[in-house]
């Protein structure tokens, strides 16, 4: 396969009708501008759909793959032209073989991104059929004046339901290739040391303090404060289940989570294959610092779940469940809701509700309703407040909790400012478009889809203007555009950063495996 080869830069002149032939040093393989071919009305086919999108200018190599069947080699030509002059600012040939694949080298690609900041670059596909060169209709990249945060993280897990095995918490490098596992637990069936880790957890989008649930074996909770992690034990005989979904207070030592008795159950003739559904939840507040741990919220009539702070802290979002419309309560004893909700799985949703806290006497206001959801027969999930405290990101389905199983759950935002709420059309596809996180600029999200074959969750990435709409979403790029294809595992929870963590995945281990945690002291409020 050719390999990549560039490039004109700045005031560079433009090379429409003449044969570019440079040769990259590393391989000295050649890649040549086709000057004889003849243009087709279609778009090239090409994996990962990177065709009209908005990227930062620190993103990894987009790489891909040219689907045409009959074509033997293909070369690409990328090129953005100064506004005022009109030449050329920056351009980037690379070529590829029979099996498509376009590999763009890393240096080259940064110096075009940079080059093109704020500006289209026009994209050319030509493929080499046994007819001759053919070019495809042209498509653009557009390069953000607004850089993406550089590091991403995320779990990777197979699609099974019974083992907890084989996981691990990662952090990819988004400027290059780079992968940093956190923390992986056995690879193998040990039926003693088997666990679960989920829920990873950051403040401030700083990797300085940190969190992360161990489940089953070893179970506790992971605290990384000032380079040392600690298991702790966050359970009360007044709490249902340990802490789950997490969120940092971003300005004081405090956590807020949810506390939920979750079960999943099975579909015999549904498409979507399992629920995953809560029976009871409640908030609580946490207290790193003196290990101590409070009810926000606790109540039998609702379920409440997923808390996110607001950037100033003064309020906390969470979504709320009125137990008493989906069954009734008086009636049921306890022992029966779970099943009882079950049968009513479609009927369960939630509202996006709001709770005002007062960061000095660590206080709480009354529930205020934010989005009433349910009225309009939907279910919103995971609210993420923008660094602005502008919009509220959050995903909406037809029912549940548990959106990552649901094909109807899409993107949405409220505009605190305007009181609106409104679908990211550009950002959603038809498929599971679920779990988000914001940029630390608030210009870009990074989701959880399973738009491209509907059953493994990919990262996609997608620019939020300042006008709150969603440019056109793109997948992850990695060095082998066939990697997401070929790796039989899901994307869990992607949550960026501004640096790396930094905590030796030993000494998580030896936390995991040498402590049974700390028990929270229980503080009644």
């Amino acid at each position: 396969m050719k390999k990549l080869s560039i490039h004109p830069f700045r005031n560079a002149v433009p090379v429409i009708g003449m044969l570019i032939s440079v040769l990259f040093a590393s391989c000295k393989n050649e890649a040549t501008l086709p000057v004889d071919f003849t243009e087709i009305p279609e778009k090239a086919e090409i994996f990962p759909d990177y065709q009209g999108i908005t990227i930062p200018a620190n993103i990894a190599p987009l790489n891909f793959m040219v689907k045409d069947s009959s074509a033997t080699e293909y070369v690409v030509h990328f090129q953005c032209k100064n506004p005022s002059s009109g030449q050329s600012a920056g351009e980037l040939l690379t070529a590829g073989g029979k099996d498509g694949k376009i590999m763009i080298d890393s240096l080259q690609w940064r110096q075009l991104l940079t080059a093109c900041i704020g500006q289209q670059i026009i994209t050319n596909v030509y493929a080499h059929r046994p007819t001759g060169w053919v070019k495809y209709q042209s498509h653009n990249l557009y390069v953000a004046r607004e850089p993406i945060d550089t590091y991403l993280s995320y779990r990777l897990i197979e699609p099974g339901y019974e083992l907890y095995r084989q996981l691990g918490l990662y952090q990819r490098n988004l400027t290059n290739w780079d992968v940093h596992t956190i923390y992986e637990n056995n690879r193998t069936y040990e039926e003693k040391n088997n666990h679960c880790i989920n829920c990873h957890n950051y403040k401030n989008y700083s990797t300085e303090n940190m969190l992360f649930h161990v489940r089953a074996n070893h179970g506790g909770t992971i605290m990384i404060q000032n380079g040392k992690a600690q298991k702790v034990q966050i359970k009360d005989s007044t709490i249902i289940t340990a802490g789950v979904y997490p969120s940092w207070h971003p300005t004081q030592d405090l956590v807020a989570f949810s506390t939920n008795k979750t079960g999943q159950t099975f579909h015999l003739y549904h498409p979507e294959k399992i629920e995953v559904m809560d029976e009871a939840s409640d908030l609580l507040l946490y207290n790193p610092g003196k290990n101590e741990v409070s009810h926000i919220l606790r109540t039998r009539n609702n379920m409440e779940t997923f808390p996110n702070w607001s950037p100033d802290g003064k309020t906390l979002y969470y979504c709320n469940c009125e137990l008493d419309k989906v069954l009734d309560l008086e009636a049921t004893p306890d022992s029966m809701i779970a099943r009882e909700i079950a049968l009513r799985y479609n009927l369960t949703r939630y509202s996006l509700m709001k709770i005002d806290f007062d960061p000095q006497t660590q206080s709480f206001g009354e529930p205020q309703m934010v989005v009433d959801a349910p009225a309009r027969n939907k279910s919103i999930t995971l609210p993420r407040v923008s660094p602005d405290g502008r919009y509220v990101l959050y995903t909406e389905g037809d029912y549940g909790q548990f959106h990552i199983w649901h094909k109807s759950s899409d993107l949405w935002v409220k505009d605190l400012q305007a009181d609106t709420c409104y679908a990211l059309k550009q950002a959603n596809s038809r498929d599971v478009d679920s779990y988000h996180s914001w940029s630390s600029n608030g210009r870009w999200i990074v989701f959880s889809s399973r738009r491209d074959d509907g059953n493994y969750t990919r990262p996609y990435i997608a620019y939020f203007d300042k006008k709150g709409k969603a440019r056109k979403a793109f997948m992850l790029p990695h060095e082998d555009p066939e990697y997401s294809l070929l790796l039989l595992r899901s994307y869990n929870v992607p949550e960026l950063t501004t640096d790396a963590v930094s905590i030796p995945a030993k000494d998580l281990r030896d936390c995991i495996y040498g402590s049974e945690g700390e028990k929270a002291k229980y503080v009644k409020k």
